[in-house]
């Protein structure tokens, strides 16, 4: 009983983590920002350029939630930039095996680890610059992964969430 109580706790644990991590520069009007553009170079470097219109898509549809409208560039006072930043994990696939043999506290034994694949992912990054100081106001990157076999439906289902999930925490609300 006692495992089972320990195992839901941490699973209420686990689904309760942040699946991002937002900062933000403390004395940045935010309360004065009503326009925004996406910056020229927005997007570039991303190891998966299809995935371009997905994150435009999901910025505009939080931007037009935040009340702030789109402009062109040079009139606005946000410029929004994103990156998908590859990452590379090793990520074990199927078991290892072992053998061993003797008798008591003694024994001898092999074991093989088991196989291991490199995995591509990447995790999303925006920043919002301040046109007026060109200083980036604030951030906030994905702690879930894009994956190399996910679909073009799981790819945007999953860009819609974490953008919206970035949005939730903008404007920041400064601890006391």
């Amino acid at each position: 009983m006692r495992l089972l109580m320990i195992s839901a706790l941490v699973l209420a644990l686990t689904g309760c983590a942040a699946n991002v991590v937002t900062d933000y520069k403390d004395s940045a009007p935010f309360g004065s920002y009503g326009s925004w553009a996406f910056a020229p170079n927005a997007g570039e470097g991303s190891f998966v350029s299809l995935d371009d219109s997905r994150v435009r898509t999901a910025v505009d549809r939080e931007m037009k939630r935040e009340a702030l409208r789109q402009v062109p560039q040079a009139e606005a006072d946000l410029l929004v930039n994103w990156k998908i930043v590859e990452e590379e994990r090793l990520e074990q696939v199927g078991v290892g095996l072992g053998v061993g043999f003797g008798n008591g506290p003694f024994g001898w034994g092999m074991a093989a680890p088991p196989p291991v694949r490199e995995v591509k992912e990447g995790k999303l990054v925006i920043e919002l610059i301040d046109t007026a100081t060109n200083e980036v106001v604030w951030r906030a990157a994905s702690q879930r992964y894009l994956k190399e076999r996910q679909s073009p439906d799981e790819r945007r289902e999953l860009i819609d969430e974490v953008v919206a999930e970035m949005f939730s925490q903008y404007p920041p609300v400064p601890e006391s």
